[in-house]
């Protein structure tokens, strides 16, 4: 009666796995706002106010001339929607939930889970949002065109990807250094705000600039993309391979170091009482 029945085959595994991030995505995106639909518009209005915050400030100090030719909100919204997407998937997986939470006392629950619960929850609002403020603006606004629509939304969830990844070598180290992986991904987070090169165009840096945002994962998906968005842009300071291996490299090291944090969590903190 108290005894979970195990699944015989390997596609009733896949069914029930996929069953339980099903559960823990709704969870997750139910977390911030008991409505769904008000969790929605709560991100949607962010994007919106960055949006209008970085449109006021181009304005103002009159850097609109640098920027690209064609839709200058485009522009803008194309390093927003990469710049939110990685951050808030990033602090998603670092906040999931870890091995000494009382949710991984039931049985089907793992860190695994856990995990892509929380990617999965952040990317499905980020891209609703996208494509719902997308649909806005050229409906009610001014009607725009992207160059290629595809290659650019898979920058978006190469974004995505390098989130994840980071994310998960910080939930890794997490149980160990708590305060410093708390501080170190603000920091990260922070410093996105100017090192993800949303604010220029990586093509007017100098050389000498190039190597101080060149080692950021999300400089290279932001310009990769506007050279997908805008027909006359093509990117020379960043490189479509590094975010890439960039993220696969990460994600394999978070993973075996949370595999390691799981097999040793008891251990670690029953001797730091």
């Amino acid at each position: 009666m108290f005894q979970q029945a195990a699944p015989k085959t390997t596609l009733s595994s896949a069914l029930n796995i996929s069953e339980l991030i099903y559960h823990s995505v709704v969870r997750n995106v139910r977390k911030s706002h008991g409505n769904a639909l008000m969790s929605l518009i709560m991100n949607m209005m962010q994007a919106i106010i960055f949006v209008m915050a970085f449109y006021v400030m181009f304005s103002v100090l009159g850097m609109r001339g640098a920027a690209l030719r064609g839709d200058f909100l485009l522009y803008i919204m194309s390093g927003i929607f990469l710049f939110m997407t990685h951050t808030k998937t990033l602090g998603a997986v670092v906040g999931a939930e870890g091995p000494s939470s009382p949710m991984m006392k039931h049985a089907p629950m793992n860190t695994i889970i856990a995990i892509v619960s929380a990617a999965l929850s952040t990317l499905y609002i980020q891209v609703l949002s996208l494509f719902t403020i997308l649909f806005i603006y050229h409906v009610g606004f001014t009607p725009f065109e992207i160059d290629r629509p595809l290659p650019a939304m898979g920058m978006v969830l190469l974004a995505w990807f390098t989130g994840l990844a980071l994310g998960v070598v910080f939930l890794a180290l997490k149980p160990w250094f708590p305060t410093f992986v708390s501080i170190t991904s603000t920091i990260y987070q922070r410093a996105n705000m100017i090192a993800s090169g949303k604010m220029f165009v990586a093509n007017t840096l100098p050389s000498f600039m190039v190597s101080m945002f060149d080692w950021n994962p999300l400089f290279h998906c932001i310009d990769q993309s506007r050279g997908y968005v805008f027909i006359n842009y093509a990117p020379r300071n960043s490189s479509l391979e590094y975010p890439i291996w960039f993220g696969i490299i990460f994600l394999m090291i978070g993973l075996m170091g949370e595999f390691y944090t799981r097999r040793h969590a008891s251990l670690s903190w029953s001797a730091r009482r």
